[in-house]
């Protein structure tokens, strides 16, 4: 199949190089590097350890819609004043 990518130039010049250096024409070396990319398993980003806050929801006096106050509310908690 024949199509058109817009590829960086110097990211071009660095596939054409290895494509030679395999033996390979730039579209074949296209679609192995393609291949293998899309073969190898897929890596979720690590899991983010979130605070847990009694009882779903933040305490009286903090603002859910306040970046400003969650934060806060957040320093306390991992300051150990919750």
């Amino acid at each position: 199949m024949r199509t058109t990518l817009s590829i960086d130039e110097a990211l071009l010049k660095r596939a054409k190089q290895r494509a030679s250096a395999q033996g390979l024409t730039l579209g074949g070396f296209v679609e192995e590097a393609l291949r293998d990319y899309l073969s190898a398993p897929h890596h979720s980003a690590a899991p983010v350890d979130l605070p847990v806050f009694p009882g779903g929801r933040p305490r009286s006096g903090v603002d859910p819609s306040s970046n400003r106050s969650l934060y806060d509310m957040l320093d306390e908690v991992t300051r150990g004043r919750s």
